[in-house]
């Protein structure tokens, strides 16, 4: 009998909640790091042997940790508490891939989340729906798509159709969730086949690609975004655009465009939303799959010791059951007391002025971990800070916390609205970080939106609250829950005052 999505979602589910997933086999603590992706065969024999040297003059050279030791259950806590921070991205990702790729075929997970088969990618058709729960902090401003990868094994070829001046970017995501490529119009992508590959794919340049984007590690995703104005006539106009969007494994490249009706793709049975994000990482199993991680994700520079520490850590807790469970409760401590802080905005990013914060490092934060980790919890799959830039805050700009219950006014001076080559906007979100279903099914007010009210001088005022301001102002209203929720700004392809600071959001003023 055929297994249903839905079912094996739900064993998915189940084999997390046991640990089924299983900890990949701990490695040697000595072994070294991946040989860095190349342009050219001759330059991967270099970098190689240069890795290789260095890797053999380390190992001649700096001890490693002794296996055998009997841990201490302080020191077992410390070196946790580290780990757990550190690969709580990783273990994210390899539970978000596992879900996905269960799809039988692209489609529409629940009918607004779009999932497919390893090695593929599904779109949407229009704005993501506000009960999407996949990932926080989701926008209103762009027709998503989305999918998962084994590089290493199964190299892909992804579709960038003739987008003209329409605004796009393929944001493509390592297992660490940095970015890796540029693909997009920020970087004059020109339309064509674009090979995706792993560090350790030894293949060609197939004749008629484009261009090879190397990926650091063997798991990838990519999240197409293309800007759509909130018009019935936008609506209609992006289809044809959106439907060359579509990636395969490199098997099936044959050089000819391949388009997929994605406004006619199935719906895909899943669960039922607990109207929160998924939860990705459970704390009871994190070090049954730490070991994957460690595995399958290459050290950066200066992290070997980093990855000794970790597998003598598990190396110790697989020889005494005492020592594991001193690992699950770290885990479930550190969820709470490290991790969940990170869901307000004052922890993530740095002060941008007015009671906002803003981005940093997003989607490139090397060995940035309080900022990898923060976002990964806070809102998931930022694009690099040259194609966006975010602001939020839970407060107003008087430090008091936004509620429904009150009435705010944001207001942009003439001309000091984001300054941005690509476009910008402004999103309420609930206290989960995600969409709060309203009778207006407004999200977010911007550049895609036609009919927003100016003030006599030029400026512009938009209003969040539960109450509407009334009147003509009500196309500028973002409708809010009862109860707290935040505000969040996008400035896609920011021009240098967003990249340099100087630009800093309006405080948000309690509204008479």
């Amino acid at each position: 009998m055929k297994t249903s999505f839905n079912d094996q979602l739900d064993i998915t589910r189940r084999d997390l909640m046991k640990g089924g997933m299983g900890a990949a086999s701990l490695a040697a603590v000595s072994a070294g790091a991946a040989v860095p992706a190349a342009v050219t065969a001759a330059s991967v024999a270099v970098t190689a042997n240069a890795a290789q040297a260095q890797q053999h003059a380390a190992s001649a050279t700096v001890t490693q940790p002794a296996t055998g030791i009997v841990m201490s259950p302080d020191y077992a806590r410390t070196v946790a508490q580290m780990a757990y921070v550190w690969g709580w991205p990783m273990v994210n990702m390899i539970n978000r891939r596992a879900a996905i790729t269960q799809a039988p075929e692209p489609g529409h997970l629940n009918g607004v989340l779009p999932a497919a088969p390893r090695g593929q990618i599904a779109m949407l058709n229009d704005y993501i729906e506000p009960s999407e729960t996949f990932v926080t902090c989701p926008n209103q401003d762009v027709v998503y798509g989305l999918g998962f990868f084994a590089l290493d094994e199964e190299p892909v070829v992804i579709q960038v159709p003739d987008f003209g001046d329409r605004f796009w970017v393929y944001a493509l995501y390592d297992a660490r969730t940095d970015q890796f490529g540029h693909l997009g119009k920020p970087y004059g992508s020109k339309p064509g086949f674009y090979l995706l590959a792993g560090p350790r794919w030894s293949g060609l340049k197939p004749d008629g690609t484009t261009d090879v984007l190397r990926c650091p590690t063997s798991l990838a995703n990519a999240i197409p975004r293309v800007f759509q104005d909130d018009t019935p006539e936008d609506r209609k106009a992006i289809q044809e655009v959106i439907n060359q969007v579509v990636a395969y494994p490199l098997k099936d490249f044959d050089g000819e465009m391949k388009t997929i009706e994605w406004a006619k793709v199935p719906d895909i049975p899943g669960p039922a939303s607990s109207g929160e994000e998924t939860k990705w990482v459970v704390p009871d199993k994190f070090f049954d799959q730490f070991g994957e991680v460690l595995d399958t994700v290459d050290p950066l520079p200066g992290e070997e010791a980093l990855y000794g520490q970790f597998r003598l850590l598990l190396d110790a807790a697989s020889k005494d059951p005492e020592l594991k469970k001193v690992l699950v409760a770290t885990a479930v401590e550190t969820e709470d007391k490290v991790i969940q802080p990170f869901f307000q905005w004052k922890h993530n990013g740095r002060p941008a002025g007015n009671g906002w914060n803003r981005s940093t490092n997003n989607a490139q934060f090397g060995v940035d971990y309080f900022n990898r980790t923060g976002t990964a919890k806070s809102n998931m799959f930022d694009n690099r800070p040259n194609e966006t830039q975010y602001f939020y805050t839970d407060h107003d700009g008087a430090g008091g916390e936004l509620s429904g219950s009150g009435s705010y006014a944001i207001t942009f001076p003439a001309g000091q609205e984001p300054p941005v080559n690509g476009f910008w906007s402004l999103t309420l979100y609930n206290d989960k970080h995600l969409f709060h279903a309203n009778d207006l099914k407004r999200y977010s007010l911007g550049t895609k939106n036609k009919n927003l009210k100016r003030n006599s001088d030029g400026s512009l005022t938009l209003y969040a609250g539960a109450k509407s301001p009334g009147g003509d102002k009500e196309n500028n209203w973002l409708p809010a829950r009862d109860g707290k929720f935040s505000l969040y700004i996008r400035a896609y392809w920011g021009k240098e005052a967003i990249l340099d600071g100087s630009w800093q959001p309006p405080a948000i003023e309690v509204a008479q």
